[in-house]
């Protein structure tokens, strides 16, 4: 029924590495992080660490924004379809763990 999360590594690689070539704004990114645009319908920049792409819930995230964009994002980097609040709440929870 759906994708295994640790096909979806590979993916979120290659999207970044389109992301990198795509946004001019990549510069202001730290090292060890990635600008994903948020949101269903206005989206929001964010920056998150790279380890969140091994979460599991994140990854969920992923498949989702697979399923919708492929590999073609709207804004040039990565485009999560999930409402802002929820993605907050998900990446806070990341940090505590």
């Amino acid at each position: 029924m759906g994708v295994p999360l640790l096909c979806l590594v590979p993916h979120a690689k290659k999207i970044l590495k389109m992301q990198s070539s795509f946004t001019k704004n990549q510069l202001d990114v730290p090292k060890g992080h990635v600008a994903v645009y948020v949101g269903e319908i206005q989206r929001k920049r964010f920056v998150v660490p790279v380890s969140y792409l091994n979460d599991p819930s994140f990854q969920q995230l992923l498949s989702r924004a697979e399923e919708e964009f492929g590999f073609h994002h709207p804004h040039g980097g990565l485009t999560i379809p999930c409402k802002e609040d929820a993605f907050v709440d998900l990446t806070s929870r990341l940090k505590v763990a």
